[in-house]
């Protein structure tokens, strides 16, 4: 008897490594960039995504805030075109992200988005920065 989980057979080993490589070309998590960030080794640029007033409630640790809908050529002109952006929002609730990575890929950037955002932050112990 089998159970729900196995009933549909897994993938071959080579397309499950086609996937989960693809995957983790697009998208980042929390405890892999606070790494990066805590152990000076920030190669991205971190991109809030929210509105300015939850920006200064509370957001990553060397995060910018640039709201999704502000993404464009001319907000983003000062770095070199190679600059990956790790963009997140609120949540795994919230769009903003996609949004943002899709502006981003859209003006030929590289992108990858932060899985969770903020409340992945938050629920993995980590602490965000509040600004007067």
């Amino acid at each position: 008897m089998s159970s729900v989980v196995s009933r549909i057979p897994a993938a071959s080993a080579d397309v499950a490594k086609a996937h989960f490589a693809h995957l983790l070309s697009l998208e980042t998590d929390c405890w892999d960039t606070h790494f990066a960030i805590s152990n000076n080794r920030q190669d991205f640029v971190l991109l809030d995504v929210r509105s300015l007033v939850l920006f200064k409630q509370g957001h990553l640790p060397n995060a910018i805030n640039l709201p999704h809908k502000n993404i464009n050529s001319e907000t983003i002109q000062t770095y070199p075109n190679e600059t990956l952006f790790v963009v997140y929002c609120a949540g795994p609730h919230c769009n903003g992200a996609d949004k943002a990575a899709l502006k981003l890929a859209e003006l030929g950037r590289p992108v990858k988005k932060l899985i969770g955002g903020v409340t992945g932050w938050l629920d993995e112990g980590f602490e965000l920065v509040t600004e007067e």
